[in-house]
């Protein structure tokens, strides 16, 4: 299945007049693929509907639940025991689903951020295949918080020069810069304030911290363990 980053990465480009059978070849994508995304009009995944295995038993796991205490696994000895074609993966994955035997998990919270506060960036490493050998590259993204507008690169190498140029470009397809740019523990922007510090101190790199003074914005890290400050461009690098 194509990811988020790829739906938009190809109307992107086929707007910027490059053809489907370059886009195909930029992303390692069938031309075919390429045409259905052009003619669906949307950047969104889309959800595909699956009959759940475990539907025509519903009423059976409420019952076995009570008797069985709870214990999911013996409700799955009980159901396969009467002939039911289900496995225990489904089980638990259909009474997850549907929130039977356990409390939903409740989010704790979330962000909001309004127009021009907060822009994330991160960089995560991939295989591509060039003149037909397989290379590590790294790909470099960064999301505005508030449009959610994805800009990303991939490069061979992300040092502290490529860096700058990457977030210049990102700030010159966004048409402006934000007030901060949040980022997890990027050697190429941390001094100090990384891993055996605590990252609400970071101190960026002196040249990276005369480059956002610049542009106008300032480098920010979350701390350990808080991976939901970045979800916004972590989610497109991950599917």
């Amino acid at each position: 299945m194509l990811s988020q980053a790829q739906r938009i990465a190809i109307p992107e480009l086929s707007a910027k007049g490059v053809s489907q059978r370059e886009i195909a070849r930029a992303l390692q994508l069938s031309r075919l693929t390429v045409r259905k995304v052009l003619r669906s009009n949307s950047t969104h995944v889309p959800e595909i509907q699956r009959a759940e295995k475990a539907a025509p038993y519903r009423q059976q796991i409420l019952d076995l639940l009570i008797c069985c205490k709870g214990n999911l696994v013996r409700v799955h000895e009980e159901l396969t025991a009467a002939g039911a074609a289900l496995s225990y993966p489904a089980l638990t994955a259909f009474c997850r689903r549907q929130s039977i035997g356990q409390t939903p998990i409740m989010p704790a919270g979330q962000y909001r951020f309004e127009p021009g506060v907060e822009m994330q960036h991160d960089t995560s490493p991939h295989s591509v295949e060039v003149g037909g050998r397989q290379y590590q590259a790294q790909t470099a993204s960064a999301v505005l918080c508030y449009s959610h507008m994805l800009f990303f690169q991939i490069n061979p190498t992300f040092q502290r020069f490529d860096c700058k140029v990457f977030l210049t470009d990102a700030l010159r397809h966004a048409g402006g810069a934000p007030e901060r740019v949040m980022i997890d523990n990027t050697h190429v922007v941390v001094l100090r304030g990384g891993a055996l510090w605590a990252r609400r101190e970071m101190i960026p790199v002196p040249a990276m911290e005369a480059f956002a003074e610049r542009f106008g914005f300032r480098f920010v890290a979350h701390e350990r363990g808080d991976a939901n400050r970045s979800a916004l461009v972590e989610r497109p690098l991950s599917a």
